[in-house]
Protein backbone atom coordinates (compact mmCIF):
# COMPACT_ATOMS: atom_id res chain seq x y z
CA UNK A 1 0.00 0.00 0.00
CA UNK A 2 3.08 2.73 0.90
CA UNK A 3 4.67 1.36 -1.89
CA UNK A 4 1.45 2.03 -4.34
CA UNK A 5 0.61 5.36 -2.46
CA UNK A 6 4.43 6.52 -3.16
CA UNK A 7 4.06 5.73 -6.39
CA UNK A 8 0.77 8.07 -7.29
CA UNK A 9 2.96 10.39 -5.09
CA UNK A 10 6.07 10.11 -7.95
CA UNK A 11 3.29 10.62 -10.90
CA UNK A 12 1.70 13.55 -9.55
CA UNK A 13 4.98 15.28 -9.11
CA UNK A 14 5.73 14.88 -12.84
CA UNK A 15 2.31 14.69 -14.39
CA UNK A 16 2.50 11.10 -15.21
CA UNK A 17 -0.20 8.68 -16.33
CA UNK A 18 -0.66 5.94 -13.67
CA UNK A 19 -2.61 2.57 -13.57
CA UNK A 20 -4.33 1.95 -10.86
CA UNK A 21 -3.12 -1.50 -8.92
CA UNK A 22 -6.32 -3.34 -8.22
CA UNK A 23 -8.21 -1.87 -11.54
CA UNK A 24 -6.89 -1.49 -15.52
CA UNK A 25 -7.99 2.10 -15.25
CA UNK A 26 -5.60 4.67 -16.32
CA UNK A 27 -5.76 7.84 -14.11
CA UNK A 28 -4.21 11.28 -15.90
CA UNK A 29 -2.51 13.74 -13.88
CA UNK A 30 -3.01 17.24 -15.35
CA UNK A 31 -0.61 19.53 -13.50
CA UNK A 32 3.14 19.18 -11.53
CA UNK A 33 4.64 19.34 -8.26
CA UNK A 34 2.13 20.87 -6.01
CA UNK A 35 3.11 24.22 -3.25
CA UNK A 36 2.89 23.53 0.27
CA UNK A 37 -0.83 24.49 -0.08
CA UNK A 38 -1.92 21.77 -2.48
CA UNK A 39 -0.34 18.76 -0.55
CA UNK A 40 -2.21 15.54 -1.12
CA UNK A 41 -5.07 15.05 1.48
CA UNK A 42 -5.83 11.77 3.26
CA UNK A 43 -8.32 11.38 5.81
CA UNK A 44 -11.87 9.97 6.27
CA UNK A 45 -14.27 11.65 3.69
CA UNK A 46 -17.52 13.52 4.17
CA UNK A 47 -19.75 13.16 0.95
CA UNK A 48 -21.37 16.83 -0.09
CA UNK A 49 -22.69 15.61 -3.55
CA UNK A 50 -21.59 13.08 -6.57
CA UNK A 51 -18.23 14.46 -6.92
CA UNK A 52 -17.49 16.35 -4.32
CA UNK A 53 -15.87 15.10 -1.24
CA UNK A 54 -14.55 16.81 1.82
CA UNK A 55 -11.85 15.87 4.16
CA UNK A 56 -10.12 17.82 7.48
CA UNK A 57 -12.51 20.71 6.20
CA UNK A 58 -11.07 21.09 2.95
CA UNK A 59 -13.66 20.67 -0.31
CA UNK A 60 -12.11 18.30 -2.59
CA UNK A 61 -13.94 18.00 -6.41
CA UNK A 62 -12.75 14.92 -8.36
CA UNK A 63 -11.04 15.31 -11.26
CA UNK A 64 -12.07 14.75 -14.79
CA UNK A 65 -15.64 13.35 -13.68
CA UNK A 66 -19.07 15.29 -13.77
CA UNK A 67 -21.86 13.52 -11.29
CA UNK A 68 -25.60 14.62 -11.52
CA UNK A 69 -26.14 17.76 -9.41
CA UNK A 70 -27.78 17.17 -5.73
CA UNK A 71 -31.45 18.61 -6.72
CA UNK A 72 -30.95 16.95 -10.65
CA UNK A 73 -33.77 14.55 -11.89
CA UNK A 74 -33.46 11.59 -13.95
CA UNK A 75 -36.31 9.18 -15.54
CA UNK A 76 -35.32 5.11 -15.15
CA UNK A 77 -36.28 2.76 -17.07
CA UNK A 78 -40.13 3.08 -16.46
CA UNK A 79 -40.78 6.97 -17.20
CA UNK A 80 -40.52 7.74 -13.32
CA UNK A 81 -39.00 10.49 -12.40
CA UNK A 82 -35.89 9.92 -9.23
CA UNK A 83 -33.19 11.77 -7.69
CA UNK A 84 -30.15 10.76 -9.70
CA UNK A 85 -28.35 13.58 -7.87
CA UNK A 86 -29.30 11.94 -4.29
CA UNK A 87 -28.27 8.71 -6.01
CA UNK A 88 -24.67 9.49 -6.97
CA UNK A 89 -23.72 10.69 -3.45
CA UNK A 90 -25.22 7.79 -2.21
CA UNK A 91 -23.12 5.66 -4.45
CA UNK A 92 -19.98 7.92 -3.24
CA UNK A 93 -20.92 7.26 0.21
CA UNK A 94 -20.91 3.36 0.38
CA UNK A 95 -17.73 3.04 -2.43
CA UNK A 96 -15.59 4.95 -0.10
CA UNK A 97 -16.95 3.45 3.74
CA UNK A 98 -15.92 -0.27 2.13
CA UNK A 99 -11.90 0.84 2.64
CA UNK A 100 -11.00 4.01 4.43
CA UNK A 101 -9.04 6.45 4.76
CA UNK A 102 -9.53 8.29 1.01
CA UNK A 103 -6.35 9.98 -0.98
CA UNK A 104 -6.48 12.53 -2.92
CA UNK A 105 -3.92 13.64 -4.82
CA UNK A 106 -3.17 17.26 -6.31
CA UNK A 107 -3.77 18.33 -9.78
CA UNK A 108 -5.23 21.96 -9.53
CA UNK A 109 -7.79 24.71 -8.20
CA UNK A 110 -10.74 25.50 -9.98
CA UNK A 111 -12.28 28.88 -10.42
CA UNK A 112 -14.11 28.45 -7.11
CA UNK A 113 -10.62 27.75 -5.41
CA UNK A 114 -11.77 24.14 -4.66
CA UNK A 115 -8.73 21.69 -3.97
CA UNK A 116 -9.26 19.33 -7.49
CA UNK A 117 -7.76 15.89 -7.25
CA UNK A 118 -7.58 12.29 -8.29
CA UNK A 119 -8.88 10.24 -5.06
CA UNK A 120 -8.39 6.61 -4.12
CA UNK A 121 -9.51 4.91 -1.39
CA UNK A 122 -7.26 2.72 1.40
CA UNK A 123 -7.64 -0.41 -0.75
CA UNK A 124 -5.57 1.75 -4.05
CA UNK A 125 -9.31 2.00 -6.48
CA UNK A 126 -9.99 4.96 -7.97
CA UNK A 127 -12.96 6.93 -6.75
CA UNK A 128 -13.51 8.35 -9.75
CA UNK A 129 -13.26 4.75 -12.20
CA UNK A 130 -15.29 2.92 -10.08
CA UNK A 131 -17.99 6.17 -10.54
CA UNK A 132 -17.88 6.07 -13.72
CA UNK A 133 -18.09 2.44 -14.19
CA UNK A 134 -20.98 1.83 -12.19
CA UNK A 135 -22.79 4.68 -14.11
CA UNK A 136 -23.15 7.27 -11.52
CA UNK A 137 -21.03 9.90 -12.81
CA UNK A 138 -19.50 10.76 -16.51
CA UNK A 139 -16.40 11.15 -18.28
CA UNK A 140 -15.70 15.02 -18.15
CA UNK A 141 -13.78 15.03 -22.11
CA UNK A 142 -12.66 18.81 -20.83
CA UNK A 143 -11.09 17.45 -17.96
CA UNK A 144 -10.21 13.85 -18.55
CA UNK A 145 -9.08 13.93 -21.64
CA UNK A 146 -11.14 10.84 -22.38
CA UNK A 147 -9.27 8.47 -19.44
CA UNK A 148 -13.27 7.09 -18.09
CA UNK A 149 -13.81 6.87 -21.70
CA UNK A 150 -14.17 2.80 -22.10
CA UNK A 151 -15.34 2.57 -18.61
CA UNK A 152 -18.60 5.14 -19.56
CA UNK A 153 -19.31 3.08 -22.77
CA UNK A 154 -19.16 -0.40 -20.59
CA UNK A 155 -21.75 1.39 -18.44
CA UNK A 156 -24.14 3.12 -20.92
CA UNK A 157 -24.05 -1.00 -22.66
CA UNK A 158 -25.04 -2.57 -19.23
CA UNK A 159 -27.80 0.11 -18.32
CA UNK A 160 -25.66 0.82 -14.95
CA UNK A 161 -26.83 3.89 -12.88
CA UNK A 162 -28.50 6.76 -14.39
CA UNK A 163 -27.89 4.83 -18.12
CA UNK A 164 -31.06 2.83 -17.01
CA UNK A 165 -33.11 5.70 -18.41
CA UNK A 166 -32.98 9.48 -19.19
CA UNK A 167 -30.91 12.38 -18.20
CA UNK A 168 -28.83 15.37 -19.47
CA UNK A 169 -25.48 15.45 -19.17
CA UNK A 170 -24.61 17.23 -15.81
CA UNK A 171 -22.73 20.28 -17.09
CA UNK A 172 -25.16 20.79 -19.70
CA UNK A 173 -28.11 20.95 -16.83
CA UNK A 174 -26.34 23.57 -14.75
CA UNK A 175 -25.63 25.53 -18.06
CA UNK A 176 -29.74 25.91 -18.81
CA UNK A 177 -30.32 26.52 -15.58
CA UNK A 178 -27.51 29.52 -15.40
CA UNK A 179 -28.78 30.82 -18.76
CA UNK A 180 -31.97 29.81 -19.46
CA UNK A 181 -31.74 28.07 -22.79
CA UNK A 182 -33.65 24.68 -23.59
CA UNK A 183 -32.36 21.42 -22.05
CA UNK A 184 -30.71 19.01 -24.30
CA UNK A 185 -31.94 16.10 -25.68
CA UNK A 186 -31.61 13.09 -23.06
CA UNK A 187 -28.20 10.96 -24.15
CA UNK A 188 -29.80 7.95 -23.11
CA UNK A 189 -33.22 7.02 -24.51
CA UNK A 190 -35.71 5.41 -21.94
CA UNK A 191 -36.09 1.46 -22.14
CA UNK A 192 -39.51 0.75 -24.13
CA UNK A 193 -40.21 3.80 -25.30
CA UNK A 194 -39.56 5.91 -28.65
CA UNK A 195 -38.89 9.41 -26.84
CA UNK A 196 -38.78 12.31 -29.37
CA UNK A 197 -41.77 11.46 -31.97
CA UNK A 198 -45.41 11.48 -32.41
CA UNK A 199 -46.09 8.08 -31.06
CA UNK A 200 -45.10 9.66 -27.80
CA UNK A 201 -47.98 12.30 -27.40
CA UNK A 202 -46.56 15.03 -24.69
CA UNK A 203 -45.85 17.94 -26.23
CA UNK A 204 -42.46 19.71 -24.88
CA UNK A 205 -42.80 23.04 -26.39
CA UNK A 206 -40.37 26.47 -25.64
CA UNK A 207 -41.82 29.78 -24.93
CA UNK A 208 -41.06 32.89 -26.59
CA UNK A 209 -39.19 34.12 -23.42
CA UNK A 210 -37.19 30.71 -23.34
CA UNK A 211 -39.05 28.54 -20.73
CA UNK A 212 -39.68 24.82 -21.14
CA UNK A 213 -43.62 23.88 -20.90
CA UNK A 214 -44.98 20.52 -21.58
CA UNK A 215 -48.74 20.10 -22.46
CA UNK A 216 -50.76 16.95 -22.43
CA UNK A 217 -53.53 15.94 -23.94
CA UNK A 218 -56.60 17.54 -22.62
CA UNK A 219 -54.83 20.28 -21.22
CA UNK A 220 -56.46 23.75 -22.65
CA UNK A 221 -53.56 24.96 -24.96
CA UNK A 222 -52.72 20.77 -26.04
CA UNK A 223 -54.15 21.25 -29.58
CA UNK A 224 -52.52 24.23 -30.71
CA UNK A 225 -49.20 23.94 -29.49
CA UNK A 226 -47.05 23.32 -32.66
CA UNK A 227 -43.89 21.17 -32.33
CA UNK A 228 -40.86 22.19 -33.98
CA UNK A 229 -38.02 20.17 -33.41
CA UNK A 230 -35.41 22.04 -34.77
CA UNK A 231 -36.19 24.48 -32.12
CA UNK A 232 -35.13 22.09 -29.52
CA UNK A 233 -38.93 21.44 -28.73
CA UNK A 234 -39.96 17.64 -28.61
CA UNK A 235 -42.26 15.00 -27.62
CA UNK A 236 -41.96 13.25 -24.68
CA UNK A 237 -43.61 9.40 -23.37
CA UNK A 238 -44.14 10.33 -19.93
CA UNK A 239 -44.73 13.31 -17.77
CA UNK A 240 -41.47 11.61 -15.59
CA UNK A 241 -39.12 12.05 -19.16
CA UNK A 242 -40.33 15.61 -19.50
CA UNK A 243 -39.39 16.67 -15.72
CA UNK A 244 -36.43 14.96 -15.95
CA UNK A 245 -35.14 16.65 -19.42
CA UNK A 246 -35.74 20.08 -16.99
CA UNK A 247 -39.52 20.89 -18.92
CA UNK A 248 -42.47 22.04 -16.26
CA UNK A 249 -46.33 20.96 -16.20
CA UNK A 250 -48.23 23.93 -17.92
CA UNK A 251 -50.74 25.57 -15.52
CA UNK A 252 -53.50 24.71 -18.14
Amino acid sequence: MAVALAAAGIAGYFGWSLVSRNSPEIISYAQGKASSDQEDLVGRASVIDGDTIEIHGKRIRFNGIDAPESSQTCADGNGKAYRCGAKAAEAVDQFLAASSPTRCVFVARDRYGRFVGNCFRADGESVQAALVRDGWALDWPRYSNGAYAELQATAKAEGKGIWIGAFERPWEWRSDRRTGKSAAEPIAPLVGVSSGSEACGIKGNISSSGERIYHVPGQKHYDRTQITLSKGERWFCSEAEALAAGWRPALR
